[in-house]
């Protein structure tokens, strides 16, 4: 049976975010995740956490100024210095929330770059981050992200992220694979998940087209949720969609697609 978190970025968003980890908690939710934390002090979402028993398994990396369309800047030449101060602010919310993995998103190719540079700088930004997570016995991930949603981005297919990993060498280095992003890329969801489950750490999910929630669309979530269940994966699902109506309303997937 997948074990599903609530993406509170995207879920229950009629409501402040503070007040968003109640409404998961009432909606049987376990656990919870959401892009990033730092709008508020760390203290306040402990609080949240604790009241509502629930779980965090899953934040980002600072990435850049997202209100200005910022999506990363980790691929940035120019920008080391602020992503590694980055890096050092995320650790201190990670110790408070108790969660055991960070995402890096890798930003937009930035313009008039070599891409040669491009691609060396990421690399080194992730070495430097897996370094700094592992000395807190924190996982890193990286997420590929469709170019349709967000033209430009720089890390956007699964074995464009696989090679950029075996490249880093770091142990504590994982692929976050969203089966939207990846449909909308490439397809192939069940045979990639089976090729590379073991370098899987963290799965979000939302139907393709609309990103709207499972059963809305044309993937095929009941058979992959029990495809996962036979593969063995033991890790979390985000749910990271945006509700067709209300998060309520369109929750009834939890139950018809996994009986």
């Amino acid at each position: 049976m997948p074990q599903f978190a609530a993406n509170l970025t995207m879920l229950f968003n009629e409501v402040p975010f503070l007040e968003r980890f109640e409404k998961a908690e009432k909606a049987g939710f376990q656990a919870v995740e959401f892009l990033f934390p730092y709008a508020h002090s760390a203290q306040e979402i402990k609080d949240q956490l604790s009241k509502n028993h629930l779980h965090l398994v899953l934040h980002n990396l600072p990435a850049g100024d997202w209100d200005a369309g910022e999506r990363g800047i980790a691929c940035h030449p120019d920008r080391v210095e602020e992503f590694r101060k980055g890096i050092a602010k995320a650790i201190e919310y990670a110790k408070t929330l108790g969660v055991s993995q960070l995402n890096c998103l890798a930003g937009k190719t930035p313009d008039g770059v070599k891409p040669e540079l491009v691609r060396a700088t990421f690399i080194e930004n992730l070495r430097f981050a897996a370094s700094e997570l592992k000395k807190v016995n924190l996982r890193l991930l990286i997420e590929p992200i469709n170019t349709y949603d967000i033209p430009g981005f720089y890390l956007s297919r699964t074995a464009q992220a696989i090679e950029i990993m075996d490249d880093v060498g770091a142990d504590n280095l994982y692929l976050q694979y969203d089966i939207y992003h990846a449909q909308r890329m490439e397809g192939e969801l069940a045979n990639t998940i089976q090729k590379y489950l073991p370098r899987i750490a963290h799965i979000q999910l939302a139907d393709n087209p609309g990103r709207n929630e499972p059963g809305t669309g044309e993937i095929n979530y009941r058979y992959l949720f029990a495809y996962l269940d036979r593969m063995g994966y033991k890790g979390w699902i985000g749910c990271e969609y945006k509700p067709a109506t209300t998060t309520e309303a369109g929750l009834g997937w939890t139950k018809q697609l996994t009986s």
